[in-house]
């Protein structure tokens, strides 16, 4: 399908144009969203989007969709709230790095550790972008923030470490230069049963790319695909090439117990209990 019709039939064309800065990947990244969304046939009236706070959460008033505009960090709050009160919908939650990891962090921890049949998505920029800059958990150490204009003495989250560590079900990283497997992880966590995490490394040029000299969004876009490694590859690198990569792909792809169907099924057998 071309982007114009995408946007004529996944986009509230009203609200458009969109408000983030020139350069930023937000839009690719909500764009690979919807594509993986058509590309599974989705009903917009069965999947409700939610997200929180931040330049990555304005996404859901241009989405055309069941779509929910939450408090700061708790997003994966109310998506717990929407996926209990009706089941059969797709619930995906969009955040970003400071809105899922921050503030959120410990509801993405539990909602990871009861296996909810959630799918997350982090447009993880590096940057609290729409407050002014800020560093966030993910600013890599020594970057530059305007709280931490001398250089950030914090280690950075790992994301995905932290999501397959919480007992995240499906874990995969993309970024938006590489967006053809970027809609592919995107598919795979929304048809998977449980919780699935989906970081996206996005680019911010106006906050930490002007502070860090990262160059124009052209270069911050060619450092993303000069520095990120597909997982199988990297794998077979030896270590010296190893040096100032990254790597993107599927990491945890695994079947445990869903977390709303085991919950059913105790109501279930109560109610079976009363009625003998």
């Amino acid at each position: 399908m071309r982007s114009s019709q995408l946007v004529e039939k996944y986009f509230r064309t009203k609200n458009l144009p969109h408000i983030w800065c020139p350069g930023c990947s937000l839009g690719i990244a909500t764009r690979s969203l919807v594509v993986a969304i058509d590309e599974l046939g989705l009903d917009k009236n069965k999947t409700v989007i939610v997200s929180g706070i931040g330049c990555s959460s304005r996404a859901v008033g241009y989405l055309d969709f069941n779509t929910i505009h939450t408090t700061h960090g708790r997003a994966l709050a109310f998506a717990t709230g929407v996926k209990l009160a009706n089941p059969e919908l797709h619930v995906i939650v969009i955040s970003g790095d400071g809105d899922a990891s921050a503030i959120g962090g410990n509801h993405l921890i539990h909602a990871a550790r009861r296996n909810i049949d959630l799918t997350l998505l982090i447009f993880n920029n590096n940057i609290y972008g729409m407050t002014g800059g800020q560093f966030s958990p993910t600013t890599p150490h020594a970057a530059l923030g305007t709280t931490a204009p001398f250089g950030v003495v914090e280690q950075p989250f790992d994301l995905v470490k932290l999501a397959e560590g919480a007992g995240a079900t499906y874990v995969a990283r993309g970024t938006a230069f590489h967006v053809n497997p970027l809609v592919k992880y995107y598919k795979n966590a929304i048809e998977h049963k449980g919780f699935s995490m989906v970081e996206t490394i996005c680019i911010c040029p106006t906050y930490y790319g002007r502070q860090n000299k990262s160059g124009t969004a052209v270069q911050m876009m060619h450092w993303l695909k000069d520095s990120f490694v597909l997982n199988t590859a990297y794998d077979k690198m030896p270590e010296e090439k190893r040096q100032g990569k990254h790597v993107y792909g599927e990491f945890v792809k695994k079947d445990l117990p869903e977390y709303v169907e085991e919950y059913v099924g105790i109501i279930e057998r109560l109610k079976g209990e009363e009625d003998a």
